[in-house]
């Protein structure tokens, strides 16, 4: 009896793909928690040392964020994906409006409707807001953004 050791298991292709998925999020992940670092950053210092509203803290915060992240996504997270061309950053760009509309209606919520002004509610606040709209970015970033060539080819 031989043992041919050089055949490979039917087993072994769908490991790759979703070893990729999972590199793309913790990389997203990464990318992100720096943007949410920024995003609290300036939202902190505008609201609680500057005084400004909560509302234009929250948003400036937000777009701040946004254009770091951008730089990230595109030379870390999505480095290995073509290029960004003019249509590709729009959608970077409008994706991440509709990201930031809801991170603010989901701050004014819990800031406003809920009465959470203090320095610990608020940021819990915008934590929360922070998390939900970045479950709709990296769904939008990922499917419409930054496709995979592979994507691509098929539409």
């Amino acid at each position: 009896m031989t043992l041919n050791l050089t055949e490979e298991r039917a087993t072994a292709a769908p490991v790759r793909p979703v070893r990729k998925v999972v590199l793309e999020v913790v990389k997203f992940g990464i990318v992100g928690g720096s943007g949410v670092l920024v995003n609290f950053a300036v939202f902190n210092a505008l609201l609680h040392g500057l005084r400004w509203p909560a509302m234009l803290a929250t948003v400036l915060a937000s777009c701040v964020a946004m254009g770091a992240n951008y730089l990230g996504f595109r030379y870390y997270t999505y480095r290995d994906r073509e290029a960004p061309g003019a249509r590709r950053i729009a959608l970077f760009f409008a994706f991440s409006g509709i990201g930031v509309l809801m991170e603010s209606g989901l701050f004014y919520v819990g800031y406003h409707g809920l009465g959470l002004h203090g320095p610990l509610e608020a940021n819990a606040v915008k934590a929360l807001s922070i998390v939900l709209a970045s479950a709709f970015r990296f769904l939008v970033y990922r499917t419409w953004v930054f496709q995979d060539e592979d994507v691509q080819k098929d539409f």
